[in-house]
């Protein structure tokens, strides 16, 4: 295929900070770049059949020499689409575009639209283009659509991804030999025929394109959305769809949505937990553990054996202050809350979804484009063909035997690495009960103990949940980098024919790994700590060996949950930052100051877009993850910790303008892709919404104290008056020391003040020694198991009745998006049908002339006004 282009005189010297062709009218649609090496021969070869075939596609060509780069070494393939290229695969992707301004009108302004003006970004930047009716793009119909320049109707994220389609494609193996497997451009990537693969983007972004056809979005996107300090401003989510795409604007829109929806979570949280401050002098229960004449004068069991010694109750005193905040009634009105608040968020973001879906023209995506998002390596991996019942065309299939196979060496490696993770849980939790002891020793009430000022700061307790909260942390951040390798590796594995099928399928592994290898340590402080303990004289052991199981302290086990939660939850969003802005800052100061550096106008735009990092196809995915795995940790143990959704806003309103200065600056700008939804993860997120309402039951009912506080307030206080005073003594139950086993016995005799005591106390509800039922249960304890149970059916059935009934009075589609999309159907099929008959009138007319021009040599005829009044 021959091109004549007329290129003016003015643009043959042209600066290469441009993205356009040395005559500076074909735009650069895509680039390749690729270097000389021992294996050029083969490499070579592959790339002239690939580019040979690009040719004959109707891709246009132009390479840069090695010499021309900054390295000396990297050659640089500019392709530009064509029109005639860009109408085909339009027509074949079915890609929408505009052909008649929209008439429909806008919705009235919200009332006080003035006090959010300081939140809001320029009109122009908020709303690029005007809206449009648009309908698939036809070529047959190409008049039908508001082509005013052909060069600039299909806008370049539109272009590019069309490229790549081809891209991927394209074969490069010789006409006359034909190899299925050597097709595409991710195969010439992975054996290193080329080096990469990517668009351009538009500028540079710290100032506008010199070239005044060029959009400058890229600065726009900077000035406006990726810088800090417009962290309080709305996102320009019309503008980062139309640079990136539908696929990566769903998610920036997602993110703002939920770091919105979390401030009120946030409120919430911050008065719960003031609550607890101002309420703390109403604490009687850490009253009696610090006085001296109550809690000074009970003597606790040892909790660990031999190496433990007999402690005071007031040894608890911070920790019982320190639960106290989070430990509270208000904790369970705000887990309530929060039941209902993930509800509100899931029904409320279905909302915006379908609005947005219906602004970007995303409304039939799915139906209409699902065939043609066929992944190539199911084309080349799957020889096997079947003819398809609707099309009646042959296509390729896995079969069953082959699925079935594939999904079982799948699920077995998944279950292995589950197991895996169990493991270490159970490790870590050999590690706190084994180093227990060595801190009890070390922080023994002692007068000669060099370390008293820390002993009386740092209990047992929580110096074993630090330590071993921390040990936890490393070894999920260790799991996490080992298993991406191993889920991403057994999806391909199962040859998913989709990319959406193949986003579900790894969407579904991943979180499921993620899931217990962040939350297992939190199941076990909240679920199974301290609730299989036994009673002295009858301890329980860690599958039997000489690890006894651990106790909770007095005042519960929920304190220690909260910090396991803190720093696991905070120590991730640490990391995460660390690794998304700090150590990208060294690079994008190298690469500005190379930028710089250049002379004006040397620095290539290919160049300066081949120097930043690329964006893989689990760029996204990662990021969803995250904020995914956030989630859980504010929804599953949020009653341990109303603060987590506070760290979370934080947090999320510095990811997102991290994430929109990473895409901005340091990323390559990927290809777009639309996307109708968040795909898989929003069926995830209900998953850990309901099952959020079931934890947080369980953890007021049997983490927390609040339910045995509450059935001593109102049934077994001695008193008229109902009071918390005498809670403590009535928790504890006691023992006779001389009916300790041996083994259980602590050692004394570096103690002789612990030599007269005859009792121990330690937290149970059991009858007291010389009791005819002793060291049984007492009926308190039937009393509060019976309301613990109560409470959990009673919260489950109250959130999830309110969760079902806002869900069912919350429509999934507001019903001006329902009209407004039924209103834009019904103008597309009218205007499809004036158009027609147009055109069919047009060519009547058109036969009519042709017809009266052949007549008109012919001798008259006297039925001629009637014949053509008949065709008329």
């Amino acid at each position: 295929v021959t091109y004549c282009i007329n290129v003016p005189t003015d643009k043959l010297e042209q600066s290469k900070d441009s993205v356009y062709f040395q005559d500076g009218v074909r735009r650069i649609d895509f680039v390749l770049s690729y270097v000389d090496d021992k294996d050029g021969d083969k490499k070579a070869e592959r790339r002239r059949a690939f580019e040979a075939n690009l040719e004959n596609s109707g891709l246009m060509l132009e390479t840069e020499d090695k010499l021309e780069s900054d390295d000396r070494k990297t050659y640089y393939l500019k392709i530009h689409a064509p029109w005639e290229v860009l109408a085909t695969y339009a027509d074949v992707l079915k890609i929408k575009v505009p052909f008649k301004p929209s008439d429909i009108p806008k919705g009235r302004d919200a009332p006080l639209q003035w006090l959010t003006k300081p939140f809001r970004l320029p009109p122009e930047i908020m709303k690029p283009d005007p809206d449009y009716f648009t309908a698939p793009f036809d070529k047959s119909k190409a008049d039908f659509f508001l082509i005013k320049d052909k060069e600039t109707f299909f806008p370049p994220s539109t272009r590019n991804r069309i490229v790549y389609y081809i891209l991927t494609r394209c074969p490069y193996y010789k006409e006359d030999r034909k190899e299925k497997d050597k097709t595409g451009i991710k195969r010439l990537l992975s054996n290193g025929t080329y080096t990469s693969a990517y668009p351009l983007h538009d500028c540079r972004y710290w100032k506008k394109a010199k070239e005044t056809q060029c959009e400058s979005e890229r600065y726009h996107l900077y000035k406006h959305w990726a810088r800090f300090l417009c962290f309080y401003k709305e996102q320009p989510l019309n503008l980062i769809r139309k640079y990136y795409g539908e696929k990566i604007g769903i998610y920036f829109a997602w993110l703002g949505f939920y770091t919105e929806m979390l401030f009120f979570a946030a409120v919430m949280g911050v008065i719960c937990f003031v609550y607890g401050l101002l309420s703390y002098d109403d604490n009687i229960t850490s009253k009696e553990i610090c006085n001296p004449n109550i809690g000074g004068k009970i003597v606790m069991c040892p909790l660990c054996d031999k190496k433990c010694t007999y402690w005071k109750l007031n040894s608890t005193c911070l920790s019982s202050w320190q639960a106290h905040l989070f430990d509270n009634e208000g904790t369970v009105f705000f887990a309530i809350f929060m039941g209902i608040w993930v509800t509100l968020f899931l029904e409320f973001w279905k909302r915006r979804q379908a609005r947005l879906e219906y602004e970007w023209d995303l409304v039939d995506f799915e139906e209409e484009q699902q065939q043609l998002q066929i992944r190539p390596e199911f084309e080349l991996k799957c020889t096997t063909k079947r003819r398809n019942r609707i099309t009646q065309e042959l296509e390729p299939y896995l079969p069953f035997t082959s699925k079935c196979a594939r999904f079982c060496v799948s699920g077995a490696i998944v279950l292995f690495w589950t197991c895996l993770i169990v493991a270490c849980v159970m490790g870590v939790i050999a590690y706190r009960l084994a180093v227990y002891a060595a801190f009890a020793s070390l922080m023994k009430d002692s007068p000669t103990n060099k370390i008293q000022l820390v002993g009386s700061l740092i209990n047992p307790q929580l110096a074993t949940s630090v330590t071993a909260s921390c040990i936890n942390f490393v070894i999920i951040l260790i799991l996490n980098f080992l298993y991406e390798y191993v889920a991403i590796w057994i999806t391909d594995m199962e040859i998913p024919k989709t990319h959406l099928e193949y986003e579900n399928k790894l969407t579904t592994k991943m979180f499921m790994f993620q899931f217990v290898n962040y939350y297992s340590s939190c199941f076990y402080v909240a679920f199974f700590k301290g609730k299989f303990v036994g009673y002295p004289g009858n301890y329980t052991y860690m599958f039997g060996s000489q690890l006894r199981n651990e106790e909770c302290a007095p005042g519960g086990c929920l304190i220690e949950l909260t910090t396991q939660l803190v720093i696991v939850m905070a120590g991730k969003q640490l990391v995460g930052n660390i690794q998304e802005a700090l150590l990208p800052l060294l690079r994008n100061w190298w690469i500005s100051r190379k930028g710089r550096s250049h002379p004006e106008g040397r620095y290539s735009r290919w160049e300066q877009d081949h120097d930043l990092q690329n964006f893989s196809q689990f760029g996204l995915f990662y990021e969803y993850l995250e904020m995914v795995i956030q989630f859980g940790f504010i929804t599953l143990f949020v009653a341990s910790f109303p603060l987590a959704p506070l760290l979370a806003l934080f947090n999320n309103i510095l990811e997102v303008r991290v994430d929109a200065w990473k895409f901005t600056t340091q990323f390559r700008r990927p290809v777009a892709a639309k996307a109708r939804n968040i795909g898989a993860w929003k069926d995830i997120l209900n998953v850990v919404a309901i099952l959020s309402v079931v934890t947080n039951a369980f953890i007021m009912a049997f983490t927390s104290d609040m339910i045995p506080r509450l059935v001593y307030l109102y049934a077994y206080h001695p008193g008229e008056k109902a009071t918390m005073e005498g809670y403590i003594n009535n928790s504890l139950s006691v023992y006779e020391i001389n009916e300790l086993h041996i083994q259980n016995r602590a050692d004394i005799e570096e103690h002789p003040a612990w030599t007269n005591i005859t009792t121990c106390r330690y937290r149970d509800y059991r009858y007291p020694p010389g009791h005819e039922r002793q060291y049984t249960h007492t009926m308190q304890f039937w009393h509060i198991l019976a309301a613990k149970m109560a409470f959990i059916i009673i919260m489950e059935h109250v959130v999830f009745v309110v969760k079902f009934f806002v869900a069912w009075l919350i429509p999934d589609v507001p019903s001006e998006v329902k009209a407004r999309i039924k209103r834009e159907r019904y103008l597309v099929q009218e205007y499809l049908h004036t158009y027609e008959v147009e055109k069919l009138k047009l060519q009547l007319s058109q036969s009519f002339c042709v017809t009266a021009e052949t007549t008109s040599l012919l001798p008259s005829s006297p039925n001629k006004h009637e014949v053509l009044s008949e065709c008329i």
